[in-house]
């Protein structure tokens, strides 16, 4: 089987489930595991495919997502190839995605252990239990946006306990003013690893800006990641609630 991934969290699942031999292509966007991915022709970015790139590889499958890929791209290539489109905006989804991934490349019986694994780490999590739980989940900056409700950061803020700040917008990333987000009052404010890549110089300033609030750098991949990555999040979900209580 040949396979190509363009979503960087499943490409890890892939390796993860010992499909190394079989992956023919990914994007420059998926980084992990590192040491493996190197030698893997990249097919372009995960929204501005290399559609020639990948009618060369000839692949079997092509596995997509609905949000973190180009409509037309996927529309384009599955009337040329077997394309998996995900669609993940809660965690038991991102657990049937693994085992239908599992089933399609013919290693279900890893995707099962895997999906066991996850839901064992996910029982040893201890949600935040205090009142003041309200969270601003920052994802860019200048324009600030944060993670609105119906987006799979979303779900696990609520697993852990947090509530998701409501902006009353439409918007699945709705875009922030410095008043809207005093005027929401969130508790903490969380700035994310990725896509923009919130440091300490950023966190300086959100604590200048909201003296109020708690400006927390988290890691972003531990949030937004729905593949193998989800077995590894628990844990450091309870490091972060811990420093969080």
């Amino acid at each position: 089987m040949r396979i190509i991934s363009v979503v960087p969290s499943l490409t890890e699942l892939l390796f993860d489930l010992g499909l190394q031999n079989e992956i023919v292509g990914i994007t420059r966007f998926c980084i992990h595991p590192k040491q493996k991915n190197n030698k893997v022709t990249k097919v372009g970015g995960t929204k501005s495919l290399k559609l020639d790139r990948i009618f060369q590889l000839e692949p079997d499958i092509i596995i997509a997502n609905k949000e973190e890929n180009a409509q037309e791209d996927i529309e384009y290539l599955k009337k040329h190839f077997d394309v998996l489109l995900t669609d993940i905006f809660t965690l038991e989804q991102a657990l049937e995605s693994i085992l239908e991934i599992g089933r399609r490349t013919n290693v279900i019986f890893k995707a099962k252990l895997l999906v066991e694994e996850i839901r064992m780490e996910f029982k040893h999590l201890k949600p935040f239990s205090k009142s003041k739980n309200k969270v601003a989940y920052f994802i860019w900056d200048n324009p600030m946006m944060i993670s609105g409700r119906n987006t799979f950061i979303n779900n696990i803020l609520e697993i852990l306990g947090f509530e998701n700040l409501d902006t009353n917008v439409a918007s699945r990333y709705p875009e922030l003013t410095n008043q809207k987000i005093i005027e929401g009052k969130p508790d903490f404010l969380f700035l994310s690893s990725e896509p923009f890549p919130f440091k300490e110089k950023q966190k300086l300033e959100f604590e200048s800006r909201f003296p109020k609030m708690q400006v927390v750098l988290v890691d972003g991949e531990m949030f937004s990641w729905y593949g193998s990555r989800l077995k590894l999040a628990p844990k450091y979900f309870n490091q972060l609630i811990q420093e969080l209580t």
